[in-house]
């Protein structure tokens, strides 16, 4: 959904629970690196919170930006945060 632009940089992953559901919350940290990939970085950035996934076993719940960084100048680049709530679809 980044595009092939993007730069992956991190992933954690931890569980998460509720009354009544269990899954998992996941971290992505992207880079965009150039004044084309950061065009396509914020494009992930506004889509990103309703696009309808389909993975297998699994309801994304909750899929948000949680940060943006943008660095200007010769090399400009902006670092991406995305967070995940994965929950099991039994």
């Amino acid at each position: 959904m980044a595009g092939p632009q993007a730069e992956f940089l991190t992933h954690a992953e931890r569980p998460w629970t509720s009354a009544t559901f269990e899954g998992t919350r996941h971290i992505v940290i992207l880079a965009f690196r150039g004044r084309d990939a950061m065009e396509r970085g914020e494009a992930f950035g506004s889509a990103l919170p309703d696009h309808e996934f389909d993975i297998p076993g699994h309801l994304v719940a909750d899929a948000a930006i949680a940060s943006i960084e943008r660095e200007n100048g010769p090399s400009p680049q902006m670092r991406v945060e995305a967070d995940f709530l994965l929950l099991r679809d039994c």
